[in-house]
């Protein structure tokens, strides 16, 4: 018999496996930007308009707005080389970026591309 998740104890070795996985299409909406961070690392980050899935019949498009970082070198200058209303593919996951700011603890949701191909 298989438990449901909600059945399932923390220390229960029956856990399932959690797996942060995104595969995305969707068109550039912005310039791309190169960051150079306190700590020497370099990021490149642009956001990307995807559809939604409706789930009830809507005459409106309904679109999704998302943040992506570029981290690998071998796709910070291909994604240097994008420009908005290029169509993208991306492979990578799901981050929480935290920093401190003036206002005090920040913090942002980001897509991490691993893999990136223009279309």
């Amino acid at each position: 018999m298989t438990k449901s998740p909600s059945t399932l104890t923390a220390n229960s070795s029956e856990l399932p496996q959690g797996r942060n996985e995104v595969s995305l299409v969707g068109a550039v909406s912005s310039i791309p930007i190169s960051k150079t961070l306190p700590s020497g690392d370099e990021v490149v980050e642009f956001r990307i308009v995807i559809d939604r899935a409706s789930k009830r019949p809507s005459p409106r498009r309904e679109v999704d707005s998302l943040e992506i970082a570029v981290w690998k070198a071998r796709y910070r200058k291909s994604a240097l080389r994008l420009e908005p209303g290029d169509w993208v593919e991306i492979s990578g996951s799901v981050h929480r970026r935290f920093w401190t700011s003036a206002a005090g603890l920040a913090s942002r949701w980001q897509i991490e591309a691993d893999v990136l191909h223009k279309l």
